[in-house]
């Protein structure tokens, strides 16, 4: 109970207790013992001020700690760079000591007395008053968090999902060891259920491009979205994409992992390393004509990993205990089979879709695809970029609209959106 609740209580009882009789007030006692856990006498003592609250003092408490224990706090703390009063405590005698050493401070058996026998909490009060000096740079305040993903929940799609549509969604970076300027990001859906992946390189993370990049995957996906489950990056969270996605598809759940919990998107961020880096590397990308030809890619490998590319996925979970007494989790995985078989299982796609997509399978070599798949992104790494061409580059050449060349029959429009043509 808090001193102000305990207060409250006691308030209430006293009027009480004056009206009652003795051995009403002592029935009272009882119970405010054992309400409060304050000892009888103290409360009988209580009940008898016109006011509870705490008594003035009569005497103010004088200073314990002079000034030049403060002016020695502040030359230690500045020598070891204003560590917390919890790390200075044990350590303010020797370094006291060799400071003075140094000609830094003038070491007397009382200040070594009061540098041993001062608190956590009065070094940390004095310190709290003391300027630092211009060498320190004080650390940023926390963000606030944005309003648009605190209505968002946070969560990590089940291991067990059945339902096609439940999307991870993450952003790659294509910029080398040079994050300056604009350069390529590849943007990545996998479905929880099923693993079926699709990828779109944009050039940039404007709203311009991330909606475009959204609409090149959206008219790709063979099954309708329920779900997108991206990270916290104000490229997915901003009113712009929100209002478009409330038009595009109006029954569609948002949800959000957790910051800096990378598991929480693992099926994206597994895939991240096989289709993405696997084939492009950490290479810096910044040019029109690599953003078409990786889109040009990215479309051979949506072809190739979901109807060739057999893939695990885990079928149970279970609980294993250890001869210490600890439980390890036992993971057994499915049998392994595409993405497209496992869509076709869980009767998540169109029947004419189905066809379509069968028919393609049948009249796809997959082994020329890889060849050409890794001769693409060898031509890609070959590129000059932004650097060496010396050319602005036009970000309108990369969108879906004005794309020139004709996609590769892995398209298969959904009814939920048209391509924009």
């Amino acid at each position: 109970m808090s001193r102000q609740s305990r207060e409250e209580y006691l308030k209430v009882m006293q009027d009480r207790y004056r009206q009652a009789s003795r051995k009403e007030r002592s029935l009272l006692l009882d119970e405010m013992e054992q309400v409060t856990g304050r000892h009888r006498k103290h409360l009988i003592e209580l009940m008898g001020r016109p006011d509870l609250g705490r008594r003035a003092r009569t005497r103010e408490r004088g200073v314990t700690y002079g000034p030049e224990v403060k002016y020695a706090l502040s030359v230690i703390a500045e020598s070891l760079d204003y560590i917390c009063a919890e790390r200075l405590k044990d350590n303010l005698g020797w370094m006291a000591e060799h400071l003075a050493s140094y000609g830094h401070l003038q070491l007397t058996d009382s200040l070594a007395q009061q540098l041993e026998r001062i608190s956590v909490c009065t070094i940390r009060r004095l310190l709290a008053g003391m300027e630092k000096d211009e060498y320190y740079l004080p650390r940023p305040r926390p963000r606030r968090p944005q309003p648009l993903t605190q209505a968002i929940p946070m969560k990590r799609l089940a291991w067990n999902e059945t339902e096609p549509g439940h999307l991870e969604v993450d952003l790659v970076l294509h910029c080398g060891s040079d994050p300056s300027g604009e350069f390529a990001h590849s943007l990545h859906l996998v479905d929880a259920a099923t693993g079926w992946s699709e990828i779109a390189a944009i050039l940039g993370r404007s709203q311009l491009v991330v909606a475009d990049g959204f609409q090149r995957l959206l008219t790709r996906l063979p099954f309708p979205v329920v779900e997108l489950h991206p990270d916290n990056g104000g490229e997915f969270f901003n009113d712009h994409l929100l209002r478009l996605f409330a038009h595009w598809v109006p029954q569609l759940q948002w949800s959000r992992s957790r910051p800096y919990q990378k598991n929480d998107n693992r099926f994206v961020e597994q895939k991240n390393s096989s289709l993405v880096r696997a084939y492009l590397g950490y290479q810096r990308l910044d040019t029109v004509e690599q953003v078409r030809a990786m889109n040009r890619l990215y479309e051979m490998l949506s072809l190739y990993y979901n109807l060739f590319q057999p893939v695990l996925r885990l079928h149970q979970k279970e609980l294993v205990p250890l001869p210490d007494g600890t439980y390890r989790t036992r993971r057994r995985y499915g049998p392994a089979c595409t993405p497209f078989e496992r869509l076709r299982q869980l009767k998540g796609i169109a029947p004419e879709k189905e066809e379509q997509l069968l028919r393609l399978r049948q009249d796809t070599d997959p082994r020329m695809l890889r060849s050409q798949i890794h001769e693409l992104a060898a031509a890609i790494l070959r590129l000059p970029g932004a650097a060496k061409s010396a050319k602005a580059q036009n970000v309108y050449l990369t969108l879906y609209a004005n794309d020139t060349e004709p996609p590769l029959p892995v398209g298969l429009s959904s009814d939920r959106m048209t391509p924009a043509r």
